[in-house]
This record gives C-alpha cells, structure tokens and sequence, in this order.
C-alpha cells in the first residue's frame, strides 16, 4: 500500500529516534545499552499492541512457498495496532529474531512515530462495508525503496543500532574509531597478510579470509556486532556502512538501502 510522505533527512530521522530513545530511558530510569528493549519500547512506552497473523491471508495475497513472505507486517494508526507475519514470531521461529525486532521497530518506531500525521482515516471508512478499517500501512518488502518504506527501514536501523553505542561497541572490539576501507588490491590476495587498510584487529581478523569483493569482508565484520544488537548480520553491515565504518574502497562512499 503506497503512502505519501514528505522528504525527511536523514539527520531528522535519527534525531527523532535518539529523541524516542531518550524518553524512554527518562521514563524507565535507565540506561540504554544493547540490545535495545524494542519489544518494551513499542509495547509499554508507545502503548501500541502487537499481534501476530497469517499477513498473506489477511490481505489476500498469494504466499510463495519458495520465498519469504513479501508482507512482513501492517500498521493500524486507528486502533494503535501492530500486526507481523507469524513466519516471524521469535518464539516459534528462534532465528527470526533479527528480522522480527527489526519490522517492530519498522511499524513502532518507522511508520508510527514518522507517518501516523500523514494517515488520517477518514472515521467513517472501517464501517463503510461493514466491516474493520483497513491498515494504515502493509509493508511489503517488494517495495523497500519507496520513500515511505526506506524511511521506516532508516528509523529501525538508528533506533535498533544507535550511533553512539555502535561507535562504542567497534571501539572496544578494534580500539580505535577509524574505519575498515576495503581495498581489492590488498583484501583480495595473500598480499593482505602483511597490508591493511583500517584497524589493526580488522585486518588481522580477516587475514585468512580471501574474499572476491568488499559485501563478505564487511559481513564477517557485521557478525562481530550482530549479536550484542540481536539484529541480523545484514542489517548490521548496512548500518556500519551508513556509519562510514565500512567503506568500499572502490567507490569511497557509504552504502545504504531499505533492509528487513
């Protein structure tokens, strides 16, 4: 389901979720540390009710046995509701965990705290057929790349993995803020055992590890850090590479895009 919303930055994007962050952490008296408690953020801070369903079913939309779910989950502003997939219940689905905390934060932190303004329903629509009001927003991950949807992927990534803890966690894990730069003519060759471009320990940790080009570097590094998040290797790589912690070296820019 396709949303208009205005261009944010990403700068206000982040700043709102450091800004969520924080009144939960006034709220709670605590100090946040990861993983960040998005289950109790979303549930008892923002009051927002959270269900799991059968999405394709809801919506009338084929399942492809041989892929993953397409609708990952659905916002109802009206009702204060969240509903993900049940392929991502993390109770029944342990290795899910990842990619269920981060469609939470996507409807709770994304869509409710960015766009619930821009949905207004009309309050006589959910009777109109006689029947519930239809959601506010489906998420599907075909369309990762409209602005609605990279939006709340952007929001999940910095209220999931917040800058200054992430910055903390690479510091203790390599000593030192400088960032791993992959170099093809140096990563890709035995030459890489004596040359290294970035922190001493990443390039010691990936000395033996030969690699075509920069995307399995950086997730080896990704899963030193996945896990005290609980989010996916892949999230994370992205969120080191928007950081400017990883950078590809053939084209010295930060990589970017919608993620699960």
């Amino acid at each position: 389901m396709t949303k208009i919303v205005p261009y944010l930055a990403e700068e206000a994007i982040e700043r709102d979720a450091e800004a969520l962050l924080a009144e939960y952490a006034r709220a709670r008296r605590i100090a946040i540390v990861p993983p960040i408690p998005i289950d109790d953020i979303v549930e008892k801070h923002l009051k927002l009710s959270l269900e799991f369903d059968d999405t394709h079913k809801m919506f009338d939309v084929p399942r492809d046995p041989e892929r993953e779910p397409d609708i990952l989950g659905a916002m109802f502003f009206d009702e204060a509701r969240i509903v993900i997939d049940d392929s991502l219940d993390p109770d029944e689905n342990p290795s899910k965990e990842g990619r269920y905390r981060f469609t939470l934060a996507h409807e709770g932190g994304g869509h409710w705290r960015l766009h619930r303004a821009y949905s207004k329903t009309d309050p006589g629509q959910g009777t109109l057929f006689d029947g519930p009001a239809p959601p506010s927003v489906v998420c599907r991950s075909s369309q990762a790349k409209e602005r609605v949807e990279w939006q709340a992927d952007f929001y999940a990534s910095c209220l999931l993995m917040p800058r200054h803890l992430l910055f903390d966690a690479w510091r203790n894990e390599f000593g030192t803020s400088e960032p791993f730069v992959f170099d093809p003519g140096v990563h890709t060759s035995p030459d890489h055992r004596r040359r290294w471009n970035g922190p001493r320990a990443v390039g010691e940790f990936l000395r033996e590890a030969f690699q075509p080009d920069h995307v399995p570097c950086f997730d080896q590094i990704a899963r030193r850090f996945n896990r005290v998040f609980l989010v996916s290797p892949h999230a994370m790589r992205i969120r080191l590479a928007q950081l400017g912690l990883l950078v590809s070296d053939n084209s010295r820019q930060q990589i970017f895009a919608g993620d699960e």
